[in-house]
């Protein structure tokens, strides 16, 4: 069996991130935070179907490739980066505490969840097939029909008592006509969609490597991909650290709540106050968020006000 080892740079808790995906809808992950984080998915590039256990070290974690039985070198080195950047491990974090220490908002919310680190999707071409999914329905409405893509089309990963299925690979979203649930000219967008991510135009490197605005750019040239869903790819698909959304509205009601807020802030207030996060503004806009759906379960329905 494959292994390799993740070290954390700074506060991380791999606990905290299976927390957090629990109540991530996207993700639909259902396994028991106190365990193994099993993951199963497209390996960017090559797209081979990889299953990994992770589990927590000392310094960070370890990871045990079960899927595909002999994988070659070149793609334990690809699953390794690709669950580096899920996790957020591939980013310098100790410089985190420091942002508590210059903002007592976000020192409350670092101790309300400590070692929480944005936890992304399994790659910026499966973030992008969500944002097409979820256009206009529900968002449970929108897992479930991931899911059932999952189900149907994506390859079955074995985790000894259980199966994982993995988001369909870009190969098989390249030819899809249809799919119940999905409507309007969805199948024609994620159809685009499958063949950017085989020309490379979804690839983390290489968004993360562009100016933030001209990635935003070109990830609405995308079909179906408008500025909320380039958002949402390059800072939750490819795990962009330092930046804040502009078309997320329930990131304005997050702040009012964890600074007392009467009103929402505006646009240029929310940039102005987001300086003090800085570099880590998208990990500090995930604790804002982690704390609106605990506190008003707007998302899934339950309340964890003791969190």
């Amino acid at each position: 069996m494959a292994t390799f080892r993740l070290t954390a740079q700074g506060p991380f808790s791999l606990a905290g991130s299976t927390r957090f995906l629990e109540g991530f809808t996207p993700a639909g992950y259902t396994g028991p935070r106190d365990q193994p984080l099993e993951l199963a998915f497209p390996v960017e590039g090559g797209w081979t179907t990889a299953g990994v256990r992770v589990q927590a070290t000392p310094d960070g974690v370890a990871g045990e490739i079960l899927y595909p039985a002999d994988p070659s070198p070149d793609l334990i080195q690809a699953v390794r980066a690709q669950v580096d950047r899920i996790l957020s491990l591939d980013v310098d974090g100790s410089g985190f505490p420091a942002v508590g220490e210059r903002d007592p908002v976000v020192a409350g919310l670092q101790r309300r969840y400590p070692g929480l680190r944005p936890v992304g999707f399994w790659s910026p071409y499966e973030a992008a097939a969500w944002a097409v999914i979820g256009q206009r329905i529900r968002i449970r409405q929108a897992a479930a029909i991931k899911s059932r893509l999952a189900e149907q089309l994506g390859e079955p990963v074995s985790f000894g008592d259980h199966t994982v299925h993995a988001f369909p690979a870009p190969q098989q979203l390249a030819t899809l006509d249809a799919f119940p649930g999905l409507s309007g000219r969805k199948p024609e967008w994620l159809r685009a969609l499958g063949r950017a991510a085989l020309e490379g135009r979804l690839d983390t490197a290489r968004l993360r490597a562009r100016p933030y605005d001209q990635a935003l750019a070109a990830l609405t040239e995308l079909p179906g991909i408008g500025p909320f869903a380039a958002e949402l790819v390059l800072l939750r698909g490819a795990g962009e650290p330092d930046h804040i959304p502009a078309h997320e509205s329930r990131l304005a009601r997050a702040v009012a709540l964890a600074y007392g807020l009467s009103s929402p802030p505006s646009a240029a207030d929310l940039v102005k106050l987001s300086e003090n996060w800085r570099p880590y503004r998208t990990w500090v806009t995930l604790l804002m968020r982690a704390q609106l759906e605990d506190e008003t379960g707007e998302i899934s329905g339950v309340r964890h006000r003791n969190t």
